[in-house]
């Protein structure tokens, strides 16, 4: 870090610059508010108050962090071509000349690749410094032109990587690494895989990437799209904040149960069934109980129009509907959809019958006869109407359908394994599960198909099934997507295990597999313990390693818990208590009586101390985190590897300090 003192010019002239850059925000502010909603007609209106919601809500997001962040000059030969200040969001002055490049823009991404070695024309790096209430107080320099450079040597960036939090996750733009800046600038028809060990900010890196191709291919992605899925509601409120703060607001996020919610889930099951129902074949099976509603033609369709008689004959209605019934198949005509097809394609049959004789019959007749009584009625009684929630009932529940559905890809076990024993008194009145909201999604695909993106970001993908991950795809069918997810964390039955699995299922068989094993946020000493138990979880998976010593981030205590958040409490940031799920009521129940405020994850209160039941723990991460009988973490899984998984991902959330309270013996895998 370059020496600094109260009159140090350059800290005077950058500090002129930030004041300049705050000032032109305002103008820009100001100028968005006054976009003049005088239109013609109701829609240009609507559009026009559209655009400046949307304007200001870039604008004005994150108001807190500085206009910038970094800086680097351009050189050629030794001669300076420009300054370029980086930050979240373009800024320039009334003359429209640029006061600050956003992050995203291809010619910010030397701030994050250049080295020694590779420059791409940057003489200068500098990044910067800030004090809590946002004023530029630091600043360190690369001159990449004369060899110099810091890498994560960089102490304002080892700063603001360990910089303690309460709250939401927040964006990283300042701290964007190499390795992780390549897989968010990847073009948007690039599918990839991401492989990330704890604190290697994978999750952020999917996060970024959204924001990165909203920006990069705005036309392609507006109106049709980004979606983010998440494992559960509480990880969602976690990252909530990180793309406003990019400015991009307009990313849905959502969970796999919310994206197949189109029933009430009620009941639980046997993980074997659920890894049953979470298997690819049930997709054949669903496909197959819906074609054996396909009844074949028998007789004629006769229509009367006036005193004429016009026959379809049986051999034509034939290959009309075995014609849909192959395309449904293949899943390239939805089943309804086909329903439509069958009517006008009667109607035409007949308009073609009458203009041989001399007529010469309209459209709108043509439209009025493919609604005509004969027609309904042939179509209602071969090609009836379904419903995706009333038919994976009669499936469950009638032994005849379901041989037919899956004699080729189940074995009787597994029939029985999902047969009801007897049906509800309604469709509305069924006990649904998890794994059966996606068949009837799977269902819905097939019926009337649904909306679809140009791109999804999945997180925590190492726990989806075969038929989750058909979920997904079905959202964005000639679109790209981007996994995230962690092998050893993987802690459901039904998870696939191998990423080349799951991204066939998720339509992209050929997506790259890209590794981040380098963690920046896990401190080393906890990093190492939890590597312990990789060769009993994953043993294919690397190991990480941490950029960050850690001094003195671990500690194991005997209790009682309150002590051992008391003593984390005195450092700065969120204090994470992890429990087995069943012990969250009396943890918050010691800690209150302790005189400490905390709250259950669930509440989204924001608390500084924060209740976390195992279960809920992935994908979250608190300063530091205090862990509460690690031996019964494991045992409250239906097995040892579950419990062990579960186990790794509880002791790789705390980004400074790790501290494990235990009476019971801990696991010996962890010594």
């Amino acid at each position: 870090m370059d020496a600094l003192s109260a009159d140090d010019p350059v800290l005077t002239t950058e500090r002129a610059h930030l004041d300049l850059a705050r000032r032109c925000l305002a103008e820009m502010q100001l100028s968005a508010e006054a976009i003049f909603d005088a239109a013609s007609d109701e829609l240009t209106s609507y559009a026009l108050g559209k655009l400046r919601a949307e304007r200001l809500a870039h604008l004005r997001a994150d108001p807190d962090a500085p206009p910038f962040f970094g800086r680097v000059d351009r050189t050629d030969e030794g001669a300076r071509l420009e300054i370029l200040h980086i930050g979240r969001r373009h800024i320039s002055d009334s003359d429209h000349e640029p006061i600050v490049i956003d992050w995203r823009a291809p010619i910010s991404r030397g701030f994050y690749r250049a080295t020694p070695t590779d420059r791409m024309g940057i003489g200068l790096r500098r990044r910067f410094g800030f004090d809590e209430v946002g004023e530029l107080s630091s600043y360190e320099d690369e001159h990449l032109d004369r060899g110099e450079g810091l890498g994560l040597a960089s102490e304002i960036l080892r700063e603001e990587i360990e910089r303690p939090r309460v709250g939401p996750m927040r964006d990283i733009v300042a701290t964007i690494q190499p390795d992780q800046d390549e897989l968010v600038r990847a073009d948007l028809d690039t599918s990839l895989a991401v492989q990330g060990a704890p604190g290697t900010g994978k999750t952020a890196v999917g996060l970024h990437r959204a924001a990165y191709l909203l920006y990069t291919y705005p036309d392609r992605l507006r109106r049709t799209g980004v979606l983010v899925v998440g494992p559960n509601a509480a990880f969602l409120h976690y990252i909530a904040q990180v793309l406003p703060a990019l400015g991009e607001g307009g990313i849905e996020q959502t969970t796999v149960a919310d994206l197949v919610g189109h029933v009430p889930v009620r009941a639980t099951e046997p993980a074997e069934v659920a890894v049953l129902k979470g298997d690819a074949r049930l997709a054949d099976v669903l496909r197959r109980a819906v074609l054996t509603h396909v009844a074949k033609p028998a007789e004629d369709v006769l229509a009367i129009i006036g005193t004429r008689r016009y026959r379809v004959p049986v051999h034509r209605l034939r290959r009309y509907v075995d014609d849909a019934r192959r395309e449904v198949a293949q899943g390239t005509l939805r089943w309804n959809a086909a329903r439509d097809r069958l009517r006008l394609q009667l109607a035409e049959d007949i308009r073609r019958q009458r203009e041989a004789s001399g007529g010469a019959p309209s459209d709108v007749e043509t439209q009025k006869l493919a609604r005509s009584k004969p027609i309904r009625d042939f179509v209602d009684a071969g090609w009836p109407t379904l419903d995706a929630a009333a038919l994976l009932a009669r499936l469950y529940t009638d032994a005849d359908l379901l041989q037919r559905a899956s004699a080729t890809a189940l074995t009787d076990a597994e029939r029985t394994l999902l047969g009801w024993p007897a049906a509800p008194r309604s469709v509305r009145a069924a006990r649904w599960t998890a794994a059966d909201a996606v068949l009837i999604d799977e269902l819905v695909g097939i019926l009337d198909g649904v909306s679809s993106y140009v791109h999804i970001v999945v997180d925590e993908a190492q726990d989806l099934s075969a038929m989750q991950c058909r979920a997904v795809a079905r959202r964005a069918p000639v679109g790209s997507v981007t996994v995230l997810g962690d092998l050893a964390q993987a802690t459901t039955p039904w998870g696939l295990g191998d990423w080349a699995a799951t991204m066939a299922h998720l339509g992209h068989p050929d997506a790259a597999v890209a590794p981040l094993t380098v963690g920046y946020r896990v401190p080393d000493e906890v990093i190492a313990l939890a590597n312990r138990l990789l060769p009993h979880i994953a043993p294919a998976v690397e190991s990480a390693r941490s950029v960050r010593a850690g001094v003195d981030a671990l500690r194991f205590a005997a209790g009682p818990v309150a002590a051992a958040v008391g003593e984390s409490l005195r450092f700065e940031g969120s204090v994470g208590v992890i429990v087995a799920d069943a012990g969250v009521g009396a943890v918050l129940v010691a800690l209150t009586e302790s005189g400490i405020e905390a709250h259950e994850v669930a509440d989204e209160a924001d608390s500084r101390v924060t209740v976390v039941p195992a279960t809920a723990a992935k994908g979250l991460e608190f300063d530091s985190v205090v862990v509460l009988e690690p031996a019964g973490i494991v045992a409250a899984e239906p097995d040892r590897l579950s419990g062990l998984r579960r186990l790794y991902v509880v002791l790789t959330r705390a980004v400074s300090r790790l501290t494990v309270v235990h009476t019971e013996p801990l696991p010996v895998e962890m010594t």
